[in-house]
């Protein structure tokens, strides 16, 4: 195939959709229940497409792929133009394997949760390999551990074609991972490369750890991993880490600064910048945020200037700059690039572009309302319209805040596109003190929303207008009010604010391990 990179695409993306997803108190089996009409509309989900997608594909790894094609080909002729069931399918994916795939089929597709790998290393004085384990452990709200077919990539540093060094793979070892420990008996007596990493070529659904050694030179020599999809498995092991308190979001910041100028996978380079955007609003510790966000603008502006010009990663750099900016030399950047004053080689500011500049520059009260309407006036189109939606909603007065909170929850007449970017734009802050006066408007709001808006319009006032960048402890107290005082609303309302609940207490945890990593 000439998508070379789809696996890499599938791994940034979707993946690590179905892993926040499997965290959520919402989850539910790939098999789910379903009782109402409520129950189809809110579980077709990152856990139904993303994770059932990667269980999919660890299917085909567990019974071997030739065996996997093999048996689906003789399930299709066996049942064409018929109605089937999923046994039906497992039958012949056994019959061609030779593997049970009853119990598997439980363990997976019947249970909840996501489970982590992780390797347990233990070498002699001279690097020799005299111990290998991978743990395997489950959350104690869903503590299923399940089987995986996977690989253990190994890691050497080697020169490049270019003269320069290369993290390349030079070894894999595949086996098959079940219960709270397995042995990796292969890797016992052999020297101890220089990063191991677990799930190498992303066969397995599982979050991964590196051990202390392999995350040091990961650290180092990311920029020089040559395959994009074995960065694409150590970004997401060391964002799985920052979620779960493990990695101090400070350092997780570090990490993505000193090595995203090599990322040239699009959907890999979008996911992390979000990631590292995510990571500086919420997870860093607050008393060290206003740095945090003035580092990543000066990197993004730098690497603006400094990458191919006209190419993809050049417009993602621009797009983060506008987004993240916060200083008054930022801003005299974008202001520049808006006005025409400057311009940087190769890139192109196109209208979907200059609204973005224009986000950036409102963001930091640098413009406003005669700017914003100038831009419409100049694309006074559908997406024009959003775009100034979002810009208005952008601009950083609490009072604003508030209003525009309000006019769009009272406006029955909003369509899906304005309310989207209205909300993009109400929860766009580097200060999450203006965002204070729409935690109580939020829940006071949440029922009346839901009563009185179709599923899909409730799903972006209620996804889109919670003040996520507010992650304190009076939001986390809101939330459990809420909670505790609505005990019978819908079951499908109550997991809206269940998850916001959720990920403000990931956010907690996340800030005081970045806090305390960071104390001087």
């Amino acid at each position: 195939t000439e998508w070379h990179d789809a696996w890499t695409t599938f791994a940034s993306m979707e993946k690590a959709w179905a892993y926040r997803q499997d965290q959520l108190p919402s989850t539910h089996p790939i098999v789910a229940p379903i009782n109402d009409l409520d129950d189809v509309q809110v579980n077709f989900d990152g856990i139904t497409y993303a994770k059932g997608g990667s269980v999919l594909k660890q299917l085909a790894a567990w019974v071997g792929l030739d065996e996997f094609l093999a048996g689906v080909s003789a399930y299709f002729k066996k049942h064409a133009f018929s109605n089937t069931e999923l046994a039906d399918l497992l039958a012949e994916l056994e019959a061609a394997s030779g593997r049970d795939l009853q119990a598997w089929s439980k363990l997976w597709l019947e249970t909840a949760g996501v489970n982590t790998l992780r390797p347990l290393i233990e070498t002699d004085a001279s690097g020799i390999i005299t111990s290998f384990v991978i743990e395997q452990t489950a959350p104690a709200e869903y503590p299923t551990l399940r089987p995986h077919r996977l690989a253990v990539g190994l890691y050497d540093l080697a020169q490049s074609p270019g003269g320069g060094q290369e993290l390349r793979r030079t070894a894999t070892v595949e086996l098959d991972v079940a219960g709270a420990e397995t042995e990796v008996s292969d890797l016992v007596g052999t020297k101890r490369p220089a990063l191991i990493l677990v799930n190498d070529r992303d066969l397995a659904y599982a979050k991964i750890r590196l051990d202390q050694e392999s995350w040091q030179v990961a650290l180092a020599h990311l920029s020089q991993v040559g395959d994009t999809l074995t960065r694409a498995l150590i970004w997401g092991a060391a964002w799985d880490a920052t979620r779960d308190g493990e990695f101090p979001a400070s350092r997780f910041v570090e990490l993505i600064l000193a090595n995203v100028a090599v990322e040239d996978q699009s959907t890999t380079l979008r996911t992390v910048l979000g990631q590292l955007l995510t990571a500086a609003r919420t997870f860093v510790a607050p008393q060290h945020r206003v740095q945090t966000l003035r580092a990543i603008g000066d990197r993004m502006w730098e690497l603006a200037n400094s990458s191919l010009a006209g190419s993809d990663q050049q417009l993602q750099f621009v797009k983060t700059f506008a987004a993240v900016a916060s200083t008054d030399a930022h801003v005299q950047s974008l202001r520049a690039l808006f006005d025409g004053d400057a311009s940087l080689p190769g890139l192109e500011i196109d209208t979907d572009l200059r609204w973005e500049i224009l986000d950036g520059l409102v963001l930091n009260a640098a413009a406003g309302e005669p700017q914003i309407a100038a831009t419409l006036a100049a694309d006074d189109t559908a997406s024009g319209r959003q775009a100034a939606a979002r810009a208005r909603a952008t601009i950083p007065q609490a009072a604003a805040k508030v209003a525009t909170f309000k006019a769009i929850v009272g406006d029955a007449d909003a369509p899906n596109a304005i309310i989207r970017h209205t909300a993009a734009g109400l929860v766009h802050v580097n200060d999450p003190a203006l965002l204070d006066g729409i935690v109580d408007a939020y829940y006071d709001s949440v029922t009346r929303i839901w009563n009185e808006r179709s599923f899909h319009i409730a799903d972006e006032l209620l996804e889109g207008l919670f003040p996520f960048t507010v992650a304190n402890q009076a939001q986390l107290d809101a939330a459990g009010a809420w909670l505790r005082s609505h005990p019978d609303e819908p079951k499908a309302l109550r997991r809206y604010v269940l998850e916001q609940q959720s990920s403000t207490e990931r956010a907690l945890r996340a800030q005081a391990v970045d806090a305390a990593a960071t104390k001087n």
